[in-house]
């Protein structure tokens, strides 16, 4: 059994992260009883810590663990749930499977990439939202499905687009 090592690990700053944050990430490793076996597990925790797993993460998680930071590297661009690049607060996601394309995704897409004034894979200026196209998120007989964070929205029409968003905008001016 690995024990974690006791080494502090200075936060980098070349991406200017919190230290508070790398220090959260630290104890949360120094915690575990063991180390092998739970790259996964910590780079998840990093991401719900961080947002997104940039260079200076990876390398710190690798340091950590005393792993090749190309093997925490390998995980990190293998999973899709793993994000390297800042996201919104909410995650927009489109399905772009066959069904959903059939019945309208790509127009959806479109409506949003205009509403939103990103492309897909960006954040808004606001850092509200990120806008990704899947390909399934498995409701077809849903289709066009979009799904925001995990709630997903089924048969939506291009004339909702702008009462979901807002749903979402209002929610932020309450807080």
């Amino acid at each position: 059994m690995t024990k974690p090592q006791a080494i502090s690990v200075t936060a980098p700053v070349k991406e200017n992260l919190p230290k508070e944050k790398f220090d959260e990430l630290e104890g949360f490793i120094n915690n575990l009883e063991t180390t092998k076996g739970s790259l996964i597990e910590i780079l998840h925790k990093a991401q719900n810590i961080f947002g997104y797993l940039p260079r200076d993460i990876q390398l710190f998680v690798a340091r950590k663990l005393g792993i090749p930071g190309a093997e925490v590297f390998g995980v990190v661009s293998f999973y899709s749930y793993f994000t390297t690049k800042p996201r919104g607060k909410h995650t927009i996601s489109v399905c772009m499977g066959t069904a959903c394309f059939v019945r309208g995704s790509d127009k959806i897409i479109e409506r949003l990439k205009e509403k939103l004034g990103i492309e897909s894979n960006e954040i808004t200026e606001d850092g509200l939202f990120t806008l990704k196209d899947v390909r399934c998120i498995g409701a077809c007989g849903l289709a066009p499905v979009v799904m925001i964070d995990d709630k997903v929205y089924g048969r939506v029409k291009e004339e909702e687009l702008d009462d979901i968003l807002n749903s979402y905008r209002d929610r932020e001016v309450q807080q």
